[in-house]
C-alpha cells in the first residue's frame, strides 16, 4: 500500500476482484491491546461498485492503534492473499 499509495488488489479464490484495507480497533481489549485486521472489499463484475466484503480476524496487536497497524503492514502480499482466501473459504456462498 505504501509503495503504490493505494489499496492493494487481489483476485480471490472465488474468481472475484477484491481490494484490501487495514482496520484497527477503536478501543483496546481487556489486556490493553489494539487489534488490527484486514477488510477485503469485493467488487461488482464491472468493477465500478462494491458488492460485499469479507474480513480476517485480528492478525496483529499493539499497545497503540499505530503500533497494531504497523505490525499488520509488515505482512507480505502473499500473507494478505492467504488471509483473503481463508476469509472467502470461511463464508462460502454468501454472495
Amino acid at each position: 500500500m505504501a509503495r503504490h499509495e493505494r489499496a492493494s488488489a487481489f483476485g480471490g479464490s472465488d474468481g472475484h476482484a477484491y481490494s484490501v484495507a487495514i482496520w484497527v480497533d477503536d478501543e483496546p481489549d481487556a489486556r490493553g491491546r489494539y487489534g488490527a485486521a484486514l477488510l477485503f472489499v469485493r467488487w461488482a463484475p464491472a468493477g465500478d461498485a462494491p458488492a460485499g466484503h469479507v474480513e480476517s480476524g485480528p492478525l496483529a496487536w499493539g499497545k497503540t492503534p499505530a503500533e497494531a497497524e504497523a505490525r499488520l503492514k509488515a505482512f507480505s502480499l502473499f500473507d494478505v492473499k492467504a488471509e483473503l482466501d481463508a476469509a472467502i473459504a470461511a463464508h462460502p456462498g454468501e454472495w
